[in-house]
């Protein structure tokens, strides 16, 4: 073996590859992350639009469930309730417990608590005249978890 290396394309050796001074890069990282601060800020601010205030969410999911007890498809209906409701009540059992004196509609909202968390009281009126309230939560979205006699 030999102590100088192979024969090279040219007569001379072979030269570094970066042989300029380093560039920064800091303006290209600020950027970047700065960019990913205002995606964020943007879908915080954008996601109420996009879904609703909880206030129409809780309209809109109580409408969905007037309207599936309506028309008698109780598997929706029991579907629409939150987990421990739909653990405590069977599907056959949801038109007898929540919708009892026939078609109801959704009259006013209002924003309540149960146990420190954040829930929206719907006034239903129906058909009869009598009111109750739904409490709507948000459980893998509105989730209707509860009802009590209006006032």
């Amino acid at each position: 073996m030999s102590d100088t290396p192979g024969p090279y394309l040219y007569d001379d050796d072979p030269t570094p590859l970066h042989t300029g001074t380093p560039r920064s890069r800091q303006g290209l990282l600020l950027a970047i992350l700065g960019g990913t601060v205002a995606v964020a800020v943007g879908m915080a601010v954008g996601l109420p639009l996009v879904k609703g205030s909880a206030d129409e969410q809780a309209r809109q999911v109580t409408g969905v469930f007037l309207d599936a007890l309506g028309q008698d498809d109780l598997q929706t209906a029991h579907e629409l309730l939150c987990e421990e409701q739909r653990a405590d009540v069977a599907a056959d059992q949801v038109a007898a417990r929540y919708a009892p004196t026939g078609r109801g509609e959704v009259t006013a909202t209002a924003a309540g608590e149960v146990d420190g968390d954040p829930v929206q009281r719907v006034t239903v009126t129906w058909t009869d005249g009598s009111t109750s309230v739904l409490t709507v939560v948000s459980e893998d979205g509105p989730r209707v978890c509860g009802t009590a006699p209006g006032a």
